[in-house]
């Protein structure tokens, strides 16, 4: 096989449909750490302008539901 006929391999590539940012809280490694000091500030902004309280004791993927579930709630999701 020569060099002209193989497609080029990298390593990191984004597919089509695959994005690795976008994967699913619960299959996340750390999920089960305590949400980062980002997570925390964000989530309190957010559930500030929803008018709403939430535990301060979400693990990382907790944290990242419910930053989704307010986004939209607030207006604030990219959809």
């Amino acid at each position: 096989m020569s060099d002209s006929s193989r497609e080029e391999e990298t390593l990191g590539a984004v597919r089509d449909g695959d994005n690795p940012a976008e994967k699913d809280p619960s299959d996340w490694v750390t999920g089960d750490e305590p949400m980062t000091a980002p997570q925390r500030s964000y989530l309190d902004t957010l559930a500030r302008e929803a008018g709403e309280e939430i535990p301060a004791d979400l693990t990382k993927a907790e944290a990242s539901e419910q930053i989704d579930r307010l986004q939209s709630a607030t207006g604030r999701d990219s959809a």
